[in-house]
């Protein structure tokens, strides 16, 4: 509850913003709540971080495990439909809290392991697909395009505007580029 809430402060006000005393009250709590259960700014941001990497991780094991991916088209309509989450309502407020967490992550090496990318379904089957399709290397191409997506989330995110299916297509393209096909 104290992590969620905490997600939430750093969505709306950023890294400044992120108090104990704003954390209670976006929690509705009485003040104090935080800090007698995370006693440190270092320890109620890596609470944020940890949760919001659970978080993470269930949405995407979650879509892995739904989605079926057999053509480039439903390969781009699958990260289409992440990014939409990723950049709409408390998808768009986690993805807020992610890249600040990200730009905390430079200077402190234990956010940054916590945020290291995990293996999860979502990932295993986009790996499934570019391997089925005869990709040398589905495992770099695979980090190759996730962080293409996760680039365009945060230019979406920043500057605003919508991501065209055709630069989707021209990502899964440039990810399939050399494929040997099944």
């Amino acid at each position: 509850m104290l992590a969620d809430a905490a997600i939430g402060v750093l969505a709306d006000a950023g890294v400044r913003g992120l108090t104990h005393r704003a954390v209670d009250a976006a929690a509705g709590l009485p003040p104090g709540t935080t800090s007698a259960y995370l006693r440190t700014r270092r320890a109620l941001l890596t609470a944020l971080v940890r949760r919001l990497v659970e978080l993470d991780q269930g949405e995407l094991q979650a879509m892995g495990e739904r989605v079926v991916i057999r053509s480039s088209d439903e390969l781009v309509q699958g990260i289409a439909e992440l990014m939409s989450h990723r950049l709409t309502g408390e998808g768009r407020r986690r993805s807020l809290a992610r890249y600040a967490c990200a730009v905390e992550s430079v200077r402190d090496p234990e956010l940054r392991e916590i945020l290291v990318p995990r293996e999860n379904a979502g990932r295993a089957v986009v790996r499934a697909f570019l391997a089925d399709q005869g990709v040398a290397d589905p495992d770099g191409r695979t980090a190759t395009l996730l962080a293409c997506i996760d680039g365009l989330v945060f230019d979406r995110l920043v500057g605003g505007g919508e991501t065209g299916v055709d630069e989707l297509q021209g990502l899964v393209a440039a990810a399939l580029r050399g494929a040997t096909g099944p």
